[in-house]
């Protein structure tokens, strides 16, 4: 399993949320890509950067920092957060971006997601962010009728890279992850699955390591910050 650290970007900070709410942030560092530095430094062999801002606008908002992460750090990184159409994923794999997260579109234009992977073999993963099993989307701002395990099966024959399941009540609240719900989902589509929201201890690793399903990796963002999760010590256990 892969451990993601997460680098979430709002207003070219490196911030967390809670429960993705835009006026619930605590700022971790004011040049992410010093922090970018620091996790590739320790070890980690991905980063995964989200831009706040650009999910509810529509459009990247954070595209310097990103930039700035990608010139300095040499280890593969995915982005989500306003990637909306094809323009944009081209100019960020052009930019040296290994993974493309499309979160909004899989719900509102799946064709566009069917597209990009045909046109970026490995190159685009699907974002399914859920509350309460529903998926939401634009910033998690609105909820949807869809639900994960339908969308999630929808790209089974698209050649989707990953799919990133993010548990929208667990993120950033320190809970552990939904490891039930994770489990269940890579159990049901051939997609690998990387698991998101409330990573917030060793054990949360453990678990989702053990949990039954052949998981790609998982995402943690508060706790690294924070030094709940001993960074080295996570690497080891993922391994």
């Amino acid at each position: 399993m892969i451990l993601y650290p997460a680098i979430d970007l709002k207003d070219g900070q490196a911030v967390r949320l809670l429960h993705g709410e835009m006026d619930k942030t605590t700022v971790f560092n004011d040049n992410p890509a010093a922090q970018a530095m620091e996790f590739v430094e320790a070890g980690c062999e991905w980063l995964h950067l989200v831009d706040l801002n650009g999910a509810f606008a529509g459009e990247p908002v954070n595209a310097a920092p990103v930039e700035e992460i990608l010139k300095q750090t040499k280890v593969p990184a995915q982005l989500g957060g306003g990637i909306r159409d094809m323009a944009t994923i081209e100019r960020w794999i052009e930019k040296g971006l290994a993974r493309v997260i499309l979160g909004t579109v899989a719900v509102e234009n799946p064709d566009l997601v069917r597209e990009a992977a045909r046109a970026f073999p490995g190159k685009v993963a699907v974002g399914i962010d859920a509350r309460n099993g529903r998926v939401a989307t634009k910033g998690w701002a609105e909820e949807t009728d869809v639900m994960v395990t339908d969308l999630a099966k929808s790209f089974e024959d698209a050649g989707v890279a990953a799919i990133i399941y993010t548990d929208i009540m667990r993120d950033g609240a320190m809970k552990g992850p939904n490891v039930e719900a994770t489990a269940d989902l890579a159990n049901a589509v051939s997609i690998p699955v990387i698991a998101s929201g409330g990573v917030s201890s060793l054990d949360d690793l453990r678990n989702l390591k053990s949990c039954g399903a052949a998981l790609n990796g998982a995402i943690s963002g508060r706790a690294l910050y924070d030094g709940a999760i001993d960074l080295k010590e996570a690497l080891n256990i993922l391994k």
